[in-house]
């Protein structure tokens, strides 16, 4: 993940400073808050993207690997439910 302050580049991001979270080739542009986000929001984020990560290859039969790409799917919707959420995340 990259994250880039574009109001103030070479600077810490403040209230109302206009950011760009890169994953992969997916961007997000958003206003930064000052707000505190809870733990689980941003653990829900996390399992969020992890899940549009590997949607392709879920849908690919012969896809390299695919049984663990699946499991590790299945970990990742049932991680919230688990007593582990949002500390310790799943692994691949």
């Amino acid at each position: 993940m990259r994250l880039v302050n574009l109001t103030n580049p070479d600077k810490d991001p403040v209230e109302g400073d206009e950011m760009l979270k890169t994953e992969g080739s997916l961007e997000i542009r958003y206003t930064h808050s000052a707000v505190e986000i809870p733990a689980e929001d941003l653990a829900r984020e996390w399992r969020n993207l992890e899940l549009m990560k590997t949607d392709q290859m879920a849908s690919v039969p012969d896809w390299p690997d695919r049984d663990k790409y699946l499991a590790y799917r299945v970990k990742l919707r049932d991680w919230p439910s688990t007593s582990d959420f949002p500390d310790t995340k799943p692994t691949l």
